[in-house]
């Protein structure tokens, strides 16, 4: 097992070094020039002024030097936990925005894909047993998952928000409130916090349902299925077996969405007006924002490489077959 598990980090380590040279190479491939944008924000008019400020801003944020050293300076700061200066909000450093919108994004998104996995996994192997419940429910599921979340988060933020008032809509938490431990401050952060929440959890929702209920049918004709039927087995002694088989896959489809958490949140912050990762993404790149760019795809890559560990771990414990293949890898 610390041989398979070795493997892996290695694999892992190589991983990380070229995602993190590409999320290196591909801000700097985007059209636009920052510091241009930086200069424009000051208001200079003179030409003496513009070339000043632009000596002053490429020194600065590191780009009056060759190219390969600001690739070894960008391994220096994630080394030393520094990940630059933001240009959107200069002067303040990328680590803080980012650790600030950190914990909306998660509080956002951690909730709907666990919640919408365990019910869809839930609903969806009881409705492969129950042809009736399956027959009423399976076309909307189908609707569900197929429709697309910036729709559906618009139409519930003007029907649920606008027309009906039942819960706010823009901004994380109101603009009069600072935030604290009070139950006026987490009532009125919750109220906010609802509709993008829904608008995410239902369309995650539909596609579970149908994946699950779909394997456990393929699960429940296979020949170890009838094999145990023919021996007397239980058919709740059956269905488990189904159930576990089935809930493999939907176990690496749970590792996908927690790895690539902050892609599902970016329209959907930016409908509500939501100040989590996914808003901060689109407000660097309307600025060019390099570093801030760099700082949250490195997140994402560290999300998708630990949410894959994790899994790989998870697998060990829940199909004997991996533990059989490992053992037999000596």
């Amino acid at each position: 097992m610390a041989r398979y598990f070795g493997r892996k980090l290695l694999i892992y380590a190589l991983t990380f070094f070229v995602a993190v040279t590409i999320n290196w190479l591909i801000p700097r491939f985007m059209p636009g020039d920052p510091v241009r944008a930086m200069v424009a924000r000051a208001g200079l008019q003179t030409p003496e002024g513009v070339a000043a400020m632009r000596e002053y801003y490429s020194s600065l944020f590191g780009f009056d030097v060759p190219v390969w050293q600001q690739y070894l300076n960008f391994w220096g700061g994630i080394l030393r936990g520094d990940l630059g200066v933001s240009l959107l909000a200069f002067p303040e450093p990328v680590t803080s925005l980012i650790l600030g919108a950190v914990p909306l994004t998660l509080g956002l998104l951690i909730p709907a894909i666990l919640l919408s996995w365990w019910a869809g996994n839930k609903f969806g192997a009881y409705a492969a047993r129950k042809k009736v419940l399956d027959n009423a429910v399976l076309p909307v599921w189908y609707v569900l998952t197929a429709t697309p979340y910036m729709w559906l988060a618009i139409l519930m933020a003007w029907a649920l928000g606008k027309v009906a008032g039942l819960f706010p809509v823009g901004r994380p938490y109101s603009a009069s409130l600072v935030p604290e431990w009070s139950w006026l401050f987490i009532t009125d952060l919750v109220s906010h916090w609802f509709l993008p929440f829904l608008s995410l959890f239902l369309v995650a929702f539909g596609g579970w349902a149908i994946g699950m209920r779909n394997m456990v049918i393929y699960e429940l004709e296979a020949d170890y299925a009838h094999y145990l039927s023919s021996l007397g087995a239980p058919p709740k002694l059956v269905r488990r077996y189904a159930f576990r088989n089935a809930l493999l896959p939907q176990i690496t489809g749970l590792a996908l969405q927690l790895g690539v958490i902050v892609g599902g949140a970016v329209v959907t912050e930016i409908v509500f007006d939501y100040r989590g990762l996914g808003y901060l993404v689109l407000e660097a790149i309307k600025a060019t924002d390099f570093f801030l760019l760099q700082g949250i795809f490195l997140f994402i890559v560290i999300g998708v490489l630990l949410a894959n560990f994790v899994i790989d771990i998870v697998y060990v414990l829940v199909d004997p077959r991996t533990r059989a293949g490992m053992g037999g890898d000596r």
